[in-house]
């Protein structure tokens, strides 16, 4: 596996002594370069019939499949996720993008209709040149959420990965782009600077980021300077509300304690706030605590039986840290969790150890925002009412879950929450579908990913119309007269 010799280090967040390898950052000049070979490769890209565009992504796709391994061990060397999680990322990736390109033969397709109104055509136009700016908590899945409907729209696509996680994404694209037109599919590396540069590039007609708000604030001023519409999947404070009839048994509690710590808990739809009927307070603390003794397990995401690796940097350790001793000099409990792999070493890496936080108010920093690691505030509350509003709280909106066995109250309960993606009796990936579109309200961004919505981002709606009054044998409409 290739690495770029010279530029940016990045270092294993397991064994912080261990370089993963070094990748060269692109300048401004080659960025304009980057933006001028994808044009050039999209003019002919967009003529090319959908059901031909769709065969070339399989075809890539097929010459992906047999590197996977490789990409998912390096994906766990860069981002500190547990192997087996890596390895099914990258397979998922690889799902999703066969997902959309079935799908799109049947979407993208033009509509006709020819009746007494008149002949109308929607004809599903791309945009041109996509710039996705990716993070690199899921690297390889981020990417192919973007690289995959906006190639089989008709877009040429230009990925710039987070300087954290530059590697499984870049063996990707290469990868991918061997079988498909020169230009048509590049990555450039590098910070904001270059992320400013491709967004704000006049050359760039769509932009497709997922990331959290500060930098999501950045993209979406540089984009609208450029006039550049954009898509936006941004951070969430996730609520997951137990009600007092939820069926607390080893499965659902070990499903709901990996919906909050998987990679460490830092996933935008993770589980962020647990709220739990009163009745049922203890019962569930004393389930997660046993769940996590079974199934949670820290060390080197590259040992067997490790279910939760490092954080990413020392900066996010500390982070982290912090929220946890803030809300403790407050009076919450610390309730650690969990077990340590005997064979990893932790002060060798950014590990932050799983707690549970018991007793914290709705203003302690760690429930009123994103922690964005392994820890997690157990709150309980009384009513229906009181839950949701307290659950709608803040500017976020991603995803949240309701848990009961009664699925018709759940449904009633989550059509009162603020929350682009609500899951019922499972939260995170358990609860995500290739058909769902996925993506938050509020501050949580805009735009969808997954499902039609997904595909349908990538294109524009255009419209052929020929009224019936002004067609062979028509009666025509006055100079000012309004449709009927």
């Amino acid at each position: 596996m290739t690495i770029a010799p010279a530029g940016a280090r990045r270092e294993n967040p397991a064994r912080t002594g261990e370089v993963v390898g070094e990748v060269a950052y692109d300048d401004i000049a080659s960025v304009d370069r980057a933006v001028s070979r994808a044009r050039e490769a999209q003019e002919s890209w967009r003529g090319t019939p959908v059901g031909a565009r769709a065969a070339a992504l399989r075809a890539a796709l097929d010459l992906l499949e047999p590197a996977l391994d490789e990409i998912a061990e390096l994906m766990a060397r860069e981002t500190g996720k547990p192997l087996a999680d890596c390895r099914g990322e990258a397979g998922f990736a690889v799902t999703a993008a066969r997902w959309v390109a079935d799908r799109a033969e049947e979407l993208l397709v033009d509509r006709e209709v020819d009746d007494a109104q008149g002949r109308l055509v929607v004809r599903h136009r791309p945009f041109g040149v996509v710039a996705a700016v990716t993070p690199w908590n899921a690297p390889v899945i981020l990417a192919m959420l973007k690289v995959a409907p906006a190639l089989v729209a008709g877009n040429a696509v230009i990925v710039k990965p987070s300087p954290l996680a530059p590697f499984a994404v870049g063996e990707v694209v290469a990868t991918l782009a061997r079988t498909l037109p020169d230009g048509l599919l590049q990555i450039v590396h590098g910070d904001a600077e270059v992320a400013t540069a491709l967004v704000g590039h006049r050359g760039v007609d769509r932009v497709a980021f997922t990331g959290g708000d500060v930098a999501g604030r950045a993209i979406a001023r540089t984009a609208a300077d450029a006039l550049t519409p954009s898509l936006l999947e941004l951070g969430g404070n996730d609520p997951a509300i137990l009600l007092a009839d939820v069926a607390m048994d080893d499965s659902v509690a070990e499903r709901l304690l990996m919906a909050a710590f998987a990679t460490s808990g830092q996933v935008c739809m993770a589980v962020k706030r647990l709220y739990v009927h009163r009745s049922r307070f203890d019962e569930v603390v004393a389930a997660l605590r046993a769940a996590a003794d079974r199934v949670l397990r820290t060390g080197d995401p590259l040992r067997s039986g490790v279910t939760m690796g490092p954080v990413v940097s020392e900066a996010s350790a500390q982070r982290v840290r912090a929220l946890v001793e803030t809300a403790a000099a407050s009076g919450a409990e610390v309730v650690p969790i969990g077990t340590v792999d005997p064979e990893t070493r932790l002060s060798d890496g950014h590990f932050v150890l799983p707690t549970l936080v018991l007793g914290a108010s709705d203003t302690d920093a760690i429930v009123a925002t994103e922690q964005f690691g392994p820890t997690l505030p157990v709150l309980p509350f009384d009513t229906e009412d009181e839950v949701v509003a307290r659950a709608n709280a803040g500017e976020l909106g991603l995803g949240a879950s309701v848990w009961s066995v009664d699925e018709e109250r759940a449904f009633d309960l989550a059509a009162r929450l603020d929350a682009g993606f609500t899951f019922v009796n499972t939260h995170n990936r358990t609860g995500m579908s290739l058909r769902a579109p996925f993506g938050g309200v509020k501050r949580s961004g805009w735009g969808r990913e997954y499902g039609d919505e997904g595909i349908l981002e990538h294109v524009q709606p255009c419209v052929v119309h020929a009224p019936a009054a002004f067609r062979a044998g028509g009666h025509g409409l006055g100079a000012t007269a309004y449709p009927s």
